[in-house]
């Protein structure tokens, strides 16, 4: 006798394919080739968590570097006589204070001398 692999593989299915809403053409609408376009994102999703760790960093650095340089100074200088005087700020808490707070920043660049 034939079995029809009724609820639980179509649950199964219809979980692919509720993952896959949004994407274009068949990627949304066809199993096999949702259930490879999920994996990828997946995949793509667990990379890409990394890798907006160093792009926040890289861009903290940036903005440090350009506000060091309208103070007469430079990043790898700032950050070395902060590390000399032991005062413990992160680049993000610096980057910020470059962008929002630009009398603070300097005055931090003048104290350290």
């Amino acid at each position: 006798m034939r079995v029809k692999r009724g609820f639980k593989a179509r649950r199964r299915r219809n979980k692919v394919l509720d993952r896959a809403k949004g994407y274009r053409g068949a990627n949304s609408r066809v199993y096999s080739v949702a259930a490879e376009k999920n994996d990828r994102a997946l995949s793509y999703a667990y990379r890409d968590r990394k890798v907006k760790k160093r792009e926040f960093r890289k861009l903290w650095t940036i903005r440090i570097n350009a506000a060091a340089r309208e103070c007469g100074t430079t990043y790898s200088s700032l950050m070395g006589a902060l590390n000399k005087s032991e005062i413990v700020m992160d680049r993000k808490i610096l980057a910020d204070m470059a962008v929002n707070d630009m009398t603070a920043f300097k005055d931090l660049v003048t104290q350290l001398g």
